[in-house]
């Protein structure tokens, strides 16, 4: 008998027919449609022509793609090309030491043929690529100095970056990477010249490991580039010269000079205070970034802002290209609308704001004072309280009646007796230990009232006494002692402070206010401000501003042209200094970027760097085109804004690793997301120490940034919600002070201060809730703090380029 085997449909979801309604409305017709069109009479709707039409939209839109990527290349190249183009910038850096640069420059001009003579060790090399039909202008930097390094990849076109097929790059090459990755790199080309050293077998790992490298650094980069190979060098010089330059964030709205020749001419004014003699800087070179207009001012990097005089033309001449016309053309002259070099408002004394009172206003707001605390003891002498026997008037005084707001049963009540009874009997011991010289002076014993006599809201009292200070000063220290072994790993409350014995409270924290919400508290932004504030400027709508000054359009000469600019009132220092410092450029400001604010930058930690960075350490910031020496503040960050209703910021003692933070520096204004490096000065002045890199946020002067600190104290005794404190004060007038600011605990209960006792600093605190003994109770008070004046950064001396020293030993 033959088997038959079972078999299955091959779905088990059954269908139904749809139902149909003659009365369907237009919503469920449209749902069902689902965004079906009718198909139109006459127009096929096979599949072949649909792909045909898809085929035709994709080859349009690649075609498209392909017309806006040649405009983009013609106008990034417009500046290049003609006769007259200008050369583009190429800045050599060599990352490992026994590399130089000239030598790297020789070998790219090599490999289109191109002649190498004449090619200074350091310096500016200018040379035409015929084959190419462009000129380049090799930037060949001082061995090992970073600022240089710096300068240079600021106004190039291209940077070099040479690596070693032997040797490692060092601390101070990783360095140079990190900070020219922060400030904004142009297009990046990666070479090796000694490639040939290593084995043949080895060569394809070593490029693979030089190029996994410099990814780390520049993502962008696809290749490294042996320059021992005459193919590789071609290539190299093919890509400097037909590509097209990368185009850095924060350079799309500045207008910069590569100064070609720099001279002075003394004039017969003196600077400061008669010590300088200054006179007028004519810096030639092309004009790059953008238009130039002769109402704005020029930046020179490490001396400050000049004014123009005036701008000359200054073609090339057929005979000497490196010669300057000084016959030139008039080009522009600033107009009486220019910009000044006034930077700070002037100081008003007598227009400040007098806000700490005289003693006459003082007088009747402290007999006000004196009038409430004797009404107060009056209050307090009428007022019943239980008192234990053998209690006399004095120590009565400092008896307080405790409320017990929360109604419990019957078996809470006999607690409350027990507890009654162990009072007494802790005051009759306390009473036994006072000496008897210490009761002479005191009254006679008062019969205590009968519960009758008492107010009914209060059914428990207690009686403070005051120990001896002896006892206080060993207990005092005790729990100082334990407090400090647990904040060394108590990182959640890290701004606790201990409050001063030898100065009242009241004195040490009286600039110090406390905030109910941190975040929704007012708090006025022009309330006790510095002197400071009198000189700087605020913008009413900084990003108004912004796009005003970004849209003006002037009459300026366009970028490409060779011009001479003529700057008055420049010291001679200056012309010394782009004998030594090189690159020499300079840089045109925009509207107010020479008026002084508080600048805010967003700032991250190097994690590279492990020592301490305090608030209001002296830092080296490089900002943009600006360098200069300033002493931050630092606030926390918030993404996204999160600053609440009130802008208020709470400080940080330590720029720390791992978070963003916000770095605020009275400094010139700037605009646009300039990048930022934070450098600490080291015993090499050519490497210092990378601490933070970031990009400028805003010049936001109503930005508060509150100090906090936190006021601590113990709980001496506690019955369940009210507790008696100690250690957070040490005087009855500081604890009146301080009552209208609310506490807080560890452990996440709210309370207030309600009275005073005794004269240690002691009081009696109701919370929210029920506290432990071992609970801590705090107080948080804030104070806003301001950032102090950056000053001018002075680069060390270099030596003259002509004497610089190449850095290479010559023996084997």
């Amino acid at each position: 008998m033959v088997e038959t085997q079972h078999h299955h449909r091959a779905t088990l979801k059954q269908q139904n027919k749809p139902f149909k309604s003659k009365h369907s409305t237009k919503g469920a017709i449209k749902t069902a449609a689902k965004g079906r069109t009718v198909r139109q009479h006459g127009k096929s709707t096979n599949a072949s022509s649909a792909a045909a039409q898809l085929k035709q939209n994709r080859k349009n839109a690649a075609r498209q793609i392909q017309k806006n990527k040649r405009s983009e290349l013609i106008s990034a190249t417009r500046l290049f090309s003609g006769r007259d183009g200008a050369a583009r910038v190429v800045a050599v850096v060599p990352l490992c030491e026994r590399l130089r640069a000239d030598e790297v420059a020789k070998s790219v001009v090599g490999g289109w043929g191109g002649e190498t003579e004449g090619c200074p060790k350091v310096g500016l090399w200018e040379t035409k690529a015929d084959r190419f039909k462009t000129s380049l202008q090799f930037l060949l930097l001082p061995y090992r100095q970073l600022y240089a390094a710096l300068d240079a990849c600021r106004v190039a076109d291209y940077v070099i970056f040479v690596l070693s097929a032997e040797t490692e790059v060092d601390s101070w090459g990783e360095l140079c990477l990190r900070c020219l990755q922060a400030q904004g790199l142009p297009e990046v080309v990666t070479v090796v010249p000694d490639l040939e050293e290593v084995p043949a077998k080895q060569r394809p790992d070593t490029v693979k490991s030089l190029l996994s490298f410099i990814q780390y650094f520049v993502p962008t980069q696809s290749r490294v580039f042996a320059l021992s190979q005459p193919s590789e060098a071609t290539n190299a010089a093919r890509a400097l010269c037909e590509g097209k330059p990368k185009d850095v964030a924060w350079r799309r709205d500045r207008t910069w000079v590569l100064a070609e020749d720099v001279r002075w001419d003394a004039g017969e004014g003196m600077s400061g205070e008669g010590e300088v003699v200054v006179g007028t800087l004519k810096v030639t070179g092309v004009i790059r970034g953008g238009s130039l207009s002769a109402n704005r001012l020029i930046h020179i990097p490490n001396f400050g802002d000049y004014q123009i005089e005036k701008i000359t033309s200054a073609p090339r001449s057929s005979g000497n290209t490196d010669g300057m016309e000084t016959s030139g053309e008039l080009l522009a002259e600033p107009s009486s609308d220019a910009d000044s070099l006034v930077s700070r408002n002037e100081l008003d004394d007598m227009m400040n704001e007098q806000t700490w009172p005289t003693e006459e206003e003082m007088r009747p707001g402290e007999e006000m004072q004196a009038e409430a605390e004797e009404d107060e003891e009056v209050v307090m002498a009428k007022k019943l309280k239980r008192l234990p026997k053998g209690t006399s008037s004095y120590q009565a005084a400092w008896i307080m009646d405790e409320e017990d707001e929360e109604e419990g049963d019957e078996s809470d009540e006999e607690d409350e007796r027990e507890d009654d009874e162990d009072h007494g009997a802790e005051n009759e011991e306390l009473m036994a230990s006072i000496p008897e010289r210490e009761l002479d002076g005191l009254d006679a014993p008062e019969e205590a009232p009968s519960v009758s006599g008492m107010d009914a809201s209060s059914r428990r009292s207690e009686v403070h006494f005051d120990l001896p200070m002896e006892e206080e000063e060993t207990q005092l220290m005790s729990y100082l002692d334990s407090r400090n072994r647990e904040n060394k790993d108590d990182l959640e409350f890290p701004d606790e402070v201990d409050t001063p014995r030898d100065i009242p409270a009241r004195t040490r924290f009286q600039r110090y206010r406390g905030l109910r919400s941190f975040r929704t508290s007012p708090w006025d932004p022009f309330e006790n401000l510095p002197v400071d504030y009198a000189r700087i400027f605020q913008f009413e709508d900084y990003a108004r501003t912004r796009r005003r000054v970004l849209r003006e359009d002037e009459d300026s000469i366009p970028e490409g042209k060779r011009v001479t600019l003529h700057l008055k009132n420049v010291p001679q220092a200056v012309l010394d200094a782009s004998k030594t410092n090189f690159p020499f450029a300079v840089f045109a400001l925009l509207k107010h970027e020479h008026k002084y604010s508080v600048l805010n930058f967003v700032v991250q930690r190097n994690t590279e760097y492990d020592d301490i960075v305090k608030s209001k350490d002296e830092l080296v910031v490089c900002a943009g085109p600006r360098r200069y020496t300033a002493k931050p503040v630092y606030s926390e960050y918030l993404r996204g804004g999160g600053k609440g209703s009130n802008n208020v910021h709470k400080s940080e003692r330590f720029l720390r690793h791992g978070s963003a933070s916000v770095a605020s520096v009275y400094a010139p204004i700037m605009f646009g997301k300039q990048p930022c490096l934070f450098l600490r000065e080291s015993e090499d002045p050519q490497e210092p120490f990378l601490v933070a890199t970031g990009t400028f946020m805003n010049p936001d002067t109503k930005r508060v940034v509150a100090k906090k600190i936190i006021l601590t104290g113990v709980p001496y005794k506690v019955h369940k919600r009210t507790a008696t404190i100690r250690y957070m004060f040490f005087n009855p007038e500081d604890i009146r002070y301080f009552a209208p600011i609310q506490l807080h605990t560890k452990h996440g209960r709210t309370g207030h201060i309600s009275e005073s006792l005794g004269t240690h600093g002691y009081f009696k605190a109701h919370f929210d809730g029920p506290i432990t003994q071992m609970d801590t109770i705090c107080m948080s008070l804030y104070k806003r703090i301001f950032p102090r004046w950056s000053e001018m950064w002075r680069e060390p001396s270099r030596p003259p380029l002509e004497a610089e020293d190449d850095g290479m030993d010559t023996d084997d």
